[in-house]
């Protein structure tokens, strides 16, 4: 019976049925066909669903992400960014990747990054001569970096889902966040140094220079030192974190008068308007989810899994490509959502570390948002660059390579991954 919940699914997300809807609509269908379980339920797990502090997070640094694009912030690191690395061959393509990887530190939402500091690095670019495509698919590529690097809001849902510690995951993203963001600025440094792609390098600053740029940009730059240092540290958790980051953002936002009353009102609606959307989706997924767990799903799987192979190595190999499949036509936090609940027993019965598989999953959803045809981070960049879909795309595939290598190699090398909170916590 289980499979005409999945087919329903599939039949309505084939009819372009959003995922919001798809989810409880189905679930709602399988009720009513089965026995033995309530349809009373679907209306109990929607509210139980979202009954969690940690979840409080998310809404909080996407708010502190949002006032911190407002204040002008987004700029100022940009030009950081610039007079560390612009005079690097592929210069400006390097101070995106850059940026991105600091902005990340205050939001953790791709698509906050690219629609807010995206905006940014994309005139520059065009500014300095790069063509509007390759901009654009830098600046997809360059922002799943945010949620992988703490904050990460869906590394906050998976933590929820999964029942393991926010700060093992937070820790758990940062070593693997630096390593992707070196790996796409070799990615760009070979296309420039190939001629694939037009790229003027921007002069060296002088130190004057640089010490004029460091001291505007220092105080968005403590922003996510500040936070590691609450989760190193213990000051506070993740969701205190994220309260102190916004009040912080509005603090700097007005003392630099960057920030006015109507930007404020303005990035208020921007976060109501995100995290609606988010919490929506959450609510319709817990029912279904709630479903494939009480129909025995995760044990039905990890059989399922253990009778083609019991190493743990192929068993990865296999989801990772489920995953990749799944991410192509779905939203990342609706995978997530159904997909946990499902997978992590699995991987627990395996010996498959849960923060080691969260990191993998995350990376590998967070790739799902640049692939067609859903890839909602290229349709976020047809609107902030005013480009066509199909140059975006073409631009966007050297891209891949690096990060498929990438996701094979922190699934197969858990170090890299589980080392730093290791040696954080004392494990």
């Amino acid at each position: 019976m289980i499979w005409l919940l999945l087919i329903i699914l599939a039949v309505l997300v084939l009819l372009e049925v959003p995922v919001a809807f798809a989810l409880p609509a189905s679930a709602l269908m399988y009720l009513f066909v089965s026995d033995g379980i309530p349809p009373m339920l679907v209306v109990q797990r929607v509210a139980s669903g979202l009954e969690s502090y940690v979840l409080l997070a998310i809404p909080l640094f996407i708010f502190a992400g949002n006032l911190f694009n407002s204040a002008g912030i987004a700029a100022r690191i940009f030009d950081f960014a610039v007079a560390c690395v612009g005079h690097i061959r592929g210069s400006l393509g390097h101070v995106n990747i850059v940026a991105s990887v600091i902005f990340s530190g205050m939001s953790g939402v791709a698509q906050a990054d690219a629609a807010g500091l995206g905006a940014v690095e994309v005139r520059e670019m065009k500014r300095h001569g790069f063509s509007p495509e390759f901009s654009a698919a830098i600046t997809a590529v360059s922002s799943i970096i945010g949620p992988i690097i703490p904050p990460s809001g869906i590394m906050i849902i998976y933590a929820v889902l999964a029942d393991v510690s926010v700060p093992d995951l937070f820790l758990a993203g940062i070593v693997p966040g630096v390593l992707m963001s070196l790996c796409l600025m070799a990615v760009v440094y070979w296309l420039a140094r190939t001629n694939r792609i037009v790229a003027p390098v921007v002069s060296r600053k002088t130190p004057k220079e640089i010490r004029v740029v460091f001291w505007r940009a220092l105080p968005a730059l403590i922003a996510p030192v500040f936070l590691i240092a609450g989760i190193l540290t213990g000051f506070a958790t993740p969701t205190q974190l994220g309260a102190l980051t916004a009040i912080y953002a509005i603090i700097l936002g007005f003392a630099t008068r960057d920030l006015t009353l109507e930007f404020l009102w303005i990035s208020i609606k921007d976060t109501v308007v995100t995290c609606g959307v988010l919490v929506f989706i959450i609510a319709a997924a817990t029912p279904f989810s709630a479903i494939l767990a009480l129909e025995g799903v995760p044990q039905q799987l990890a059989d399922l899994l253990l009778s083609i192979s019991d190493n743990p190595l192929v068993v990865l190999l296999i989801v990772n490509i489920a995953l990749l499949i799944f991410g192509m036509i779905m939203d990342t936090t609706a995978i997530l959502l159904v997909a946990v609940p499902v997978l992590v027993p699995v991987m627990t019965t395996l010996g498959v570390d849960p923060v080691h598989f969260g990191i993998i999953m995350v990376i590998n959803l967070l790739i799902g948002t640049l692939t067609p045809p859903f890839g909602i981070l290229l349709f976020v960049m047809t609107e902030v660059a005013k480009v066509e879909y199909k140059p975006l795309l073409r631009e966007t595939m050297p891209f891949f390579i690096p990060l498929f290598g990438f996701l094979i190699l922190i699934t197969y090398w858990p170090a890299l991954s589980l080392s730093l909170p290791a040696y954080v916590f004392g494990r």
